[in-house]
């Protein structure tokens, strides 16, 4: 067979390239011929699954992390002018920080200082990959950042993202996950509608202008970025649909599959394009609300390491 394997990451265990080399392995070792696609839905590891098929240069630039502490951090910057940053890289919920991981003064210049960084070095284009965040600054702390390095000029922005929250329903929706109990969700709230009114346009109306804690709509409405989904702007610049038209099966894979995959993720992406072919996830757990969403896959097998992995590629079976 000519399978297609495009898997996500497993976050926190396995990168996007690993879980496609592992199960690409295995089904080599079966005489089957594997192509390999790691992908990403527009969070962690987008810059690695896009940095082959947009042929970008590592960049290391200075910045700071959520609470404006000296940090390192990389981009990609391609020849065309086509520069990706991670929001997570200076931005993240797991930047390393020493001191108190605070939600409320966690903000998004370091982000800001990325995108300054690649304008200055020719960038035309900035794609933003916005999962993934520690913050709730309404994307104030970039638009800080930019602005202090002299602006963006004439450079567009994409900002990547997998959800249709609002702009002021970001910290109700994202906020726990970020440190914030009910009293600081209202302040952050709060705090979303005040930046909501001084932006030049009014992001609320806008669906995915709360993604990164609103960072998007900040974006959006200072820089007229585009909001665009991430899995589907991931799929379109590695050549899915092409690879896809040529194969027998199709692999996915992402560390837990359940209810939420088929919301905006890159396993719901990977399906809508498959047009027939059947599709295979290869997972590290399955939840108990994945419900009638398994009837989607030829079949489900849960691997959780390297081993496993390459086993579940050897028994691929159409």
């Amino acid at each position: 067979m000519r399978i297609l394997i495009a898997p996500d990451s497993f976050k926190g265990t396995y990168s996007a390239d690993e879980v496609a080399d592992a199960i690409a392995r295995g089904a080599e070792s079966a005489g089957h011929r594997a192509t390999r696609m790691p992908v990403a839905d527009g969070g962690e590891g987008t810059l690695a699954a896009l940095t082959g098929p947009l042929g970008l240069e590592t960049i290391r630039a200075d910045a700071v992390n959520p609470w404006r502490a000296p940090c390192r951090a990389v981009f990609g910057l391609g020849a065309d002018g086509t520069a990706v940053v991670e929001l997570a890289a200076a931005s993240g919920i797991t930047t390393p920080h020493d001191g108190p991981r605070d939600a409320v003064t966690a903000d998004t210049y370091g982000t800001g200082m990325l995108m300054a960084e690649a304008a200055r070095r020719g960038a035309r284009h900035i794609v933003v990959a916005a999962g993934g965040s520690a913050t709730t600054d309404g994307g104030l702390g970039a638009i800080a950042a930019i602005d202090d390095a002299g602006g963006l000029g004439d450079t567009r922005v994409t900002v990547l993202t997998d959800v249709t929250t609002r702009y002021t329903d970001a910290a109700r929706v994202f906020g726990p996950q970020k440190g914030a109990d009910s009293a600081t969700v209202e302040l952050l709230t709060r705090r979303l509608e005040d930046a909501a009114v001084s932006l030049p346009r009014d992001p609320r109306p806008i669906a995915g202008t709360g993604a990164a804690g609103g960072f998007s709509g900040g974006m959006w409405a200072r820089f007229d970025a585009e909001l665009r989904s991430g899995a589907d702007f991931v799929l379109d610049s590695v050549g899915f649909d092409a690879a896809v038209r040529s194969a027998d099966l199709v692999v996915v894979g992402e560390g837990r599959l359940d209810g939420q995959s088929r919301a905006g993720k890159i396993v719901s992406a990977v399906i809508a394009r498959c047009d027939g072919v059947p599709v295979v996830a290869v997972v590290g757990s399955v939840g108990d609300d994945l419900g009638d969403y398994r009837s989607r896959f030829t079949d489900v097998v849960v691997a959780s390491d390297i081993d496993a992995m390459i086993r579940a590629g050897a028994e691929l079976r159409v």
